[in-house]
């Protein structure tokens, strides 16, 4: 299916590798101009010259280092997507980190640094895509998580989590009037090498072996393109009436929905 996204440009938060690469990949298979961010140089150029070899119709891929923790590090990424493409019509909020552990022992740092690093991310590359994506309408895609609305994760994920799908709402309401559409992506446990699971995984196999054959009914993690798939759909022409709601992507694991 052409999903309609030629020769269009977005931009993915933390894209060179796990779900936010495999967004920017199907993104790039569809003939997207591609913008995507990351601190590590190494890993980002690996992940650019991969979307290159992926990309279709002519597409382009670039890669800008930077940390969207900070505000400056947002604005150079938006940036380098309007120098290099002149528009935007998809941003990809993916970037996410938490740490801490229960109540008592996870420290008002922790709970800033949860908030430094995933929400706000989300607010300013938001808040700076806006101006470019009204001129044409557009997408822009929270990736959140299921943990955003039942328990499961970090305390302190799942809280930032949650405010990313009540940003959405939010935003896609303010917004409907430009024809720009704000939707969330909550993925279930997802497995990709280097990635949380993964970790988990080499330290504790058994454990792990266990959580799966209990927790996910396929008895199997999710994979990122199988999110990266549904991500490139919803910033799509083909999703136009979806907006302000969250799309799970979790083969059950879920219990509320």
């Amino acid at each position: 299916m052409d999903l309609g996204l030629g020769q269009k440009v977005a931009v993915v938060t933390g894209g060179s590798r796990g779900l936010g690469f495999a967004a920017a990949h199907a993104l790039a298979a569809e003939g997207t101009h591609v913008v995507i961010c990351a601190r590590g140089a190494q890993q980002l150029q690996r992940a650019v010259e991969q979307l290159r070899s992926a990309s279709s119709s002519g597409a382009r891929a670039e890669g800008v280092v930077a940390d969207v923790s900070t505000e400056d590090g947002v604005r150079k990424v938006i940036d380098a997507a309007i120098t290099s493409f002149g528009r935007l019509d998809v941003l990809v909020n993916n970037v996410g980190f938490a740490r801490g552990a229960d109540i008592e022992s996870t420290t008002d740092a922790d709970w800033q640094e949860a908030i430094d690093q995933t929400l706000f991310p989300s607010i300013r590359a938001s808040r700076l895509a806006v101006p470019h994506l009204r001129a044409h309408g557009g997408a822009i895609v929270i990736v959140s998580s299921i943990f955003g609305r039942e328990s499961g994760g970090r305390m302190t994920y799942n809280a930032v989590k949650a405010a990313e799908i009540s940003l959405t709402k939010s935003l896609a309401q303010q917004l409907a009037k430009d024809q720009i559409r704000v939707v969330s992506v909550a993925p279930g446990s997802t497995l990709f090498e280097g990635g949380s699971w993964w970790k988990r995984q080499q330290a504790d196999p058994k454990g792990i072996a266990e959580f799966v054959a209990r927790e996910l009914p396929f008895g199997r993690f999710g994979r990122p393109e199988e999110v990266g798939a549904v991500i490139a759909f919803l910033a799509s022409p083909k999703a136009s009436w979806v907006s302000g709601t969250t799309v799970v992507v979790d083969g059950c694991q879920s219990r509320m929905f």
